[in-house]
């Protein structure tokens, strides 16, 4: 059986590189590490996209009106959280149980 020809190969490598492009508004659940697992948070006040690494998320914490997240708390101090409103105690479970799909997806 001889090579495959050069153009039938181009096809078959675009196709397969194809089939994994998600739109950029859906929230990807891509397997990977827990070492870096990204999650979309709202966009700031100033519109800014942001993702946290979930594989360095200390605690959550949700009431009717917040969503509270704090990550990559080491030494001295240097913890950071993102913070960002809901409108009830429902839609913070919701994005939890978003969070946690992303999560398992990441081991």
């Amino acid at each position: 059986m001889g090579m495959m020809p050069a153009r039938v190969l181009f096809i078959v490598c675009a196709t397969l590189a194809l089939a994994g492009v998600r739109t950029v508004s859906a929230q990807p659940v891509i397997p990977g590490s827990t070492a870096f697992c990204l999650y979309e948070i709202p966009t700031d006040e100033t519109g800014k996209r942001r993702w946290i690494n979930l594989g360095i998320v200390q605690y959550v914490e949700a009431t009717r009106t917040e969503l509270k997240i704090a990550y990559g708390a080491g030494s001295f101090g240097s913890g950071h959280e993102a913070r960002f409103p809901v409108t009830s105690m429902e839609e913070a479970l919701t994005v939890l149980e978003k969070m946690r799909r992303v999560a398992s997806a990441c081991r």
